[in-house]
């Protein structure tokens, strides 16, 4: 596990990282570890799995949500500012689809107004922002290591520039104990050492796997660029998008079909594409306990209502991204 965690924090560029069992463990454990809790707000995107706002939830503070830029799906800086409240102790801001989210105006809000940094890497492994490499630059950054990029069977890292922070979600996450001595109500949150040892046998394999994935992406842009659906932006010549999703957006008005009605279709012909952004302010969870309706934040359910993801991963082939783009053209054209 050391061996795995050390090796981690050199490929990103911090000082300490700590395997755990979930991106979800890291997240939570970072809020905690930053003293959030009940009274407190935390400004995060809508546009983003579950597990972001929950955990915000289950520290005892109320997620804010703020809308987020059209072209990259990420969270608005200008938007994030303005939800921002006295009570507001935090952002958490994701990199969506592996896209760099502007940490250089995020990292300056959060000095501004004194707030906690919390990154959600959960597609971001080999991202690299304007500020540099992710996981090197927030309070606290948080990866997710199940499947695309790193996979371990399930598991998750945090890193952060804290060693009191660090060590309290290392303790946290053996059910609060240290050295034999129970110093917190802990949790079961801890990487297993299998798990870490096949992260670790995989580290030297991440730009190699990343490549790939720019190749298919790559294919997929030159395949579809005719048809009338929006295709994912690029990331800026001074950054690197980790391309952990290539999702294109089905507008009815340009295309005659809906989102679900192409994804239908694509599953049909043995496709699986997904939908990865259900806006969370729409999910009745969060619209019935926070008040919160359809209209209240624009861009975020543009997207959620056409976002579809189309299958990508260092294993997709040449031919299998042919049939993707194939069957798009027989639907599309």
């Amino acid at each position: 596990m050391h061996r795995f965690e050390e090796e981690f924090a050199n490929y990103v560029g911090a000082p300490f990282a700590i395997g755990l069992s979930s991106c979800t463990a890291a997240l939570h454990l970072s809020l905690l570890a930053a003293g959030i809790g009940p009274g407190d707000e935390v400004v995060t995107t809508p546009l983003t799995f579950c597990a972001t706002a929950n955990m915000i939830v289950h520290s005892g503070a109320t997620p804010l949500f703020a809308d987020v830029d059209l072209a990259t799906m990420n969270l608005d800086p200008a938007a994030a500012a303005a939800a921002v409240t006295d009570r507001t102790r935090a952002l958490v801001v994701v990199h969506f689809a592996g896209r760099p989210a502007d940490s250089i105006a995020f990292s300056s809000l959060a000095s501004e107004r004194r707030l906690v940094l919390i990154e959600d890497a959960a597609h971001a492994v080999e991202t690299v922002s304007r500020n540099g490499k992710v996981g090197s630059t927030a309070d606290f950054t948080c990866f997710s290591v199940p499947a695309t990029n790193l996979a371990t069977r399930q598991g998750g890292i945090v890193t952060t520039m804290s060693p009191e922070r660090a060590e309290f979600v290392r303790v946290a996450s053996l059910h609060g104990v240290s050295r034999e001595q129970v110093v917190m109500p802990g949790f079961r949150y801890y990487m297993t050492d299998i798990q870490a040892a096949i992260g670790l046998g995989q580290l030297a394999s991440l730009e190699a796997s990343l490549q790939r994935r720019e190749a298919i992406w790559s294919r997929y842009v030159e395949g579809l660029r005719h048809l009338p659906l929006t295709l994912p932006t690029d990331a800026s010549p001074c950054t690197v998008h980790a391309r952990h999703l290539f999702t294109i957006l089905i507008d009815p008005a340009l295309s005659g079909r809906s989102r679900d009605n192409v994804r239908d279709a694509l599953w049909a012909h043995g496709i699986d594409s997904r939908v990865h952004s259900t806006a969370l302010h729409l999910q009745p969870y969060y619209a019935e306990r926070f008040n919160l309706r359809r209209g209240m934040f624009p861009n975020a359910e543009f997207i959620s209502d056409r976002a579809l993801s189309l299958p990508l991963s260092a294993a997709t082939t040449d031919r299998e991204a042919d049939t993707v783009i194939r069957v798009l053209d027989e639907l599309l054209s």
